[in-house]
């Protein structure tokens, strides 16, 4: 089985938790794209939802799969949140944004009273970090900005090589909301609750792609089946 297989797989057991209708937050990348064209075929059958997208990627996607759309203005709250992950630790801590899509993924997240996160079996680790952790800035003093996170970095005990990231033709990446993303590459993040405090508190730093205590249910195919795991509470 391929890892689009698998990844389509994960979406489609995501799709057994959507009921007639429910407000959906709609997630970015590969397997929520998945999710979103499974998701159009039940709305041609009948299903009653409305979706909020999480990137002009996914409206794009969304509309061509016939899914009605809404948007946070219009919507108070959200009854689930499907998504994918980079990574995911036995927590149910993430790392997203690899596809540049993390502000308002998490925008979305927040608002919704459940986040279930989709993927292969692959994006299963024991710690964070392995992935590079993506930290969205603003352009203004971008030196002064990877300064300041790199001292976070020290003060929770985590160091690596951060580099701005850059499209496939040279030209510095934008996100939808105007923002550049530094790449920053720690191996091994000891304690991403304390490194998600000390980025939230950074001036420059618009949002991170950690996302701590959002996800309530990882669904994870893999090549033995679909595993699906809780997050604890506290």
């Amino acid at each position: 089985m391929t890892m689009d297989e698998l990844k389509r797989q994960a979406a489609a057991r995501a799709l057994d938790e959507v009921r007639d209708g429910m407000r959906l937050g709609l997630g970015t990348g590969s397997t929520a794209k998945h999710f979103v064209e499974l998701l159009g075929e039940r709305v041609r059958d009948g299903l009653d939802v409305v979706g909020v997208p999480t990137s002009e990627t996914t409206r794009a996607d969304a509309e061509r799969c016939g899914v009605p759309l809404a948007t946070l203005d219009q919507i108070d709250r959200l009854d689930l949140t499907v998504d994918g992950a980079d990574e995911i630790d036995p927590a149910l801590n993430l790392i997203k944004g690899g596809g540049g899509a993390l502000l308002r993924e998490k925008i979305v997240a927040a608002a919704s009273d459940r986040m279930i996160v989709i993927a292969d079996e692959s994006k299963w680790v024991a710690t964070l970090g392995r992935f590079p952790l993506p930290v969205e800035i603003i352009p203004f003093g971008a030196a002064a900005t990877q300064r300041a996170m790199a001292t976070a970095f020290a003060e929770s005990g985590v160091a690596g090589q951060m580099a701005i990231r850059r499209t496939a033709d040279g030209h510095v990446f934008v996100t939808d909301g105007g923002h550049w993303i530094v790449d920053t590459h720690l191996g091994r993040i000891v304690d991403a609750p304390r490194l998600a405090a000390l980025l939230s508190a950074i001036a420059g730093v618009v949002e991170h792609g950690l996302f701590i205590g959002l996800a309530s249910t990882a669904v994870l195919a893999g090549t033995q089946g679909i595993r699906v795991v809780e997050r604890r509470q506290s």
